[in-house]
């Protein structure tokens, strides 16, 4: 069915009305895959534009988000094994189109959504982590209480690496030694260390593109995670694949590893 087709609107509607009283995630991650084979499938010249068109749609998605309160969401932008196993010009053209569509979100007048940064930063072109870091900056103010984390460069093990890190660093500066800490660790010793150090944990992660894997997306985090995995390529990820999504969630029962 096509977006503008009735026959859509009545069904998006009769979703929406299925979750009404439902259980929604508070927090819901989202691995935005498929892009340039989207773009393939649709015969574009250059499959990099579908990161463009994939880039844009997040705003879409991140209103279907806001029309349901649901105030946290992470978005899985890029991996650390995008930037080293991609050619050079797809990954600059991401780039450049990471630095655009900041541009414009940050053009808006009040910001709906204040933004955080999942990822090493020194990994990504100075051009790029300035983009992020103003974003971050311009956010920092809002008032909507909702959040919105963008996983730029990032890699799950990495994040365990560089909570570890930090917490080892935080203990040593401390006087304590690696026994004590070792006596004392605790799981919420790691998790405020991490990129996500603050917010609540994902309840549910989507996957596009009909792939059913994390790819080292949020590890620690997702623990506990429902996954929900869907066909469409994400700049075709519609509405109603959302609604979709957050039907199969209300209808589980969480049972976090018991």
């Amino acid at each position: 069915m096509r977006v503008t087709d009735p026959l859509y609107a009545l069904y998006a509607r009769w979703l929406r009305q299925q979750l009404r009283g439902g259980e929604l995630p508070r927090h819901i991650g989202l691995i935005m895959d498929g892009n340039r084979r989207w773009a393939r499938r649709r015969g574009i010249g250059n499959p990099s534009l579908g990161h463009k068109y994939g880039a844009e749609h997040v705003d879409e998605v991140l209103s279907w988000c806001d029309a349901l309160r649901i105030r946290h969401v992470t978005v899985f932008v890029c991996s650390a094994e995008n930037l080293h196993r991609r050619g050079d010009a797809e990954v600059a053209f991401l780039m450049q189109v990471i630095e655009e569509v900041l541009t414009a979100q940050l053009a808006k007048p009040q910001p709906l959504w204040r933004v955080h940064i999942a990822g090493a930063l020194d990994t990504l072109p100075d051009t790029t982590a300035r983009a992020l870091k103003e974003a971050v900056e311009a956010t920092r103010e809002c008032t909507t209480g909702a959040h919105v984390t963008l996983a730029v460069g990032y890699g799950g093990r990495q994040e365990l690496v560089d909570a570890m890190r930090e917490l080892l660093h935080e203990q040593a500066e401390a006087g304590r030694s690696m026994r004590d800490l070792a006596a004392d660790l605790t799981a919420e010793d790691i998790a405020r260390h991490l990129y996500t150090a603050g917010q609540p944990d994902p309840d549910l992660v989507i996957r596009t593109s009909g792939e059913q894997r994390m790819s080292n997306f949020l590890l620690w985090q997702s623990a506990y995670s429902e996954l929900y995995f869907c066909d469409a390529y994400w700049p075709a990820f519609r509405e109603v694949d959302f609604l979709r999504a957050l039907r199969a969630y209300a209808a589980r029962q969480r049972r976090y590893g018991a």
